[in-house]
């Protein structure tokens, strides 16, 4: 650079950018002024009004109808404030919203418009009728075409409700927003900023990411903002880092390879051809009627017998053991007898005739019928 060229210096304005060659000063644009403060609206700066007519309609639940009959007098106040005119089409199902001569807003046709979206998802009338402010803002998250199974689905949503809504009121708490579960949808009411949140972590919870990782998150970014020194710092190394982690699922079994054949498997018959060759194809309607359900009387006989054998199995007696009597003999020992069938009597007088035919056999000794009974004492 020659000694004839001015050193030229980068200037800032007041947001801390660049200035160009085109910037002109702004007086009024200071640091301290907020540029992301919402003025309300004054009906002063529209006095003509709106040139054209602007209207929404949205389509209700059939199980809503009755709350929003009892409900939308309060409604129609509400929006009348604004100048806003509501109708209620119980025939179709439908509510309108439209912008009338006495409207000077116009952005409330927009905030009438969410408002009977969030009536039509089950928001209760009293909190659907903040989103009339203006630094309340909705959205409504279609979660119900993320996945495709159902049971997963409802699995999951019920992840992002938790223990008796021990999770929802933790999102809520943090979030700074109003968060409704309805069927498909999820409907949220809030700030901006809030509202970016939300459907981060609904979306995640329905994708297979557990909310509670973003609840720490955002309970060491709300500690992280109380230090004015990490104001304008990286919070990356504060947050936590979670990895995802695959789990192993069970091979399945493979299927043994069948041989290679270049010809093609036999063709099977078809159910023609099984009638054709049973006879059934050309009897009459009547007497297929008949058969068939004569075949279902058969079946169904067989399964009664079945089930009434099964019931009486239960009375049958279980099969009985042999017991054996143990008894002491002449020579001290002991030996068992079967008692069963057998009567003791008969016993006692079959062993008497056989003492008669060895008395007849040796009449010289004296033999008594005591010698061949056991004594009680040995």
């Amino acid at each position: 650079m020659s000694e004839g060229e001015e050193k030229t210096e980068i200037q800032y304005n007041a947001q801390g950018k660049r200035k160009g060659k085109h910037d002109k000063p702004k007086p009024w644009d200071t640091p301290d002024i907020d540029h992301w403060k919402i003025e309300p609206f004054q009906p002063a700066w529209n006095e003509g009004g709106l040139l054209e007519e602007s209207s929404f309609c949205t389509l209700f639940p059939q199980y809503r109808e009755k709350y929003l009959q009892d409900v939308w007098p309060v409604v129609t106040k509400a929006l009348k404030e604004h100048g806003i005119a509501c109708q209620l089409n119980l025939v179709e199902g439908s509510m309108t919203v439209s912008t009338t001569r006495k409207t000077r807003d116009p952005y409330i046709i927009i905030k009438a418009r969410d408002l009977i979206k969030l009536l039509s998802r089950s928001v209760p009338a009293p909190q659907a009728l903040k989103i009339l402010d203006d630094e309340m803002q909705c959205d409504i998250i279609k979660i119900g075409n993320i996945i495709r199974n159902k049971e997963r689905f409802v699995k999951r949503r019920q992840r992002l409700l938790g223990p008796n809504g021990a999770t929802l009121k933790a999102i809520e708490l943090l979030t700074g927003c109003y968060i409704l579960v309805q069927g498909n949808t999820v409907a949220a009411m809030g700030s901006f900023k809030g509202l970016k949140a939300v459907r981060r972590i609904v979306e995640d919870c329905i994708r297979n990411v557990h909310p509670i990782y973003h609840i720490k998150a955002l309970m060491i970014k709300r500690e992280l903002t109380k230090d004015p020194e990490l104001a304008n710092q990286n919070w990356d190394r504060f947050l936590p880092k979670f990895k995802k982690k695959n789990v192993k699922q069970k091979k399945s079994q493979q299927k043994e390879k069948k041989p290679y054949t270049p010809f093609p498997p036999p063709q099977q018959p078809s159910k023609i051809d099984l009638q054709l060759e049973s006879g059934e194809y050309f009897l009459s309607a009547e007497r297929k009627a008949a058969k068939k359900w004569q075949e279902k009387q058969e079946k169904q006989k067989e399964k009664v017998i079945e089930n009434k054998k099964k019931r009486e199995a239960a009375f049958v007696p279980p099969k009985e053991t042999k017991k054996r009597k143990k008894t002491a003999t002449s020579n001290g020992g002991v030996s068992d007898t079967r008692t069963n069938g057998v009567n003791a009597q008969d016993m006692a007088d079959k062993l008497k005739e056989k003492f008669e035919v060895i008395k007849k056999r040796k009449p010289a000794k004296a033999m008594e019928i005591e010698t061949f009974l056991a004594a009680p004492g040995k």
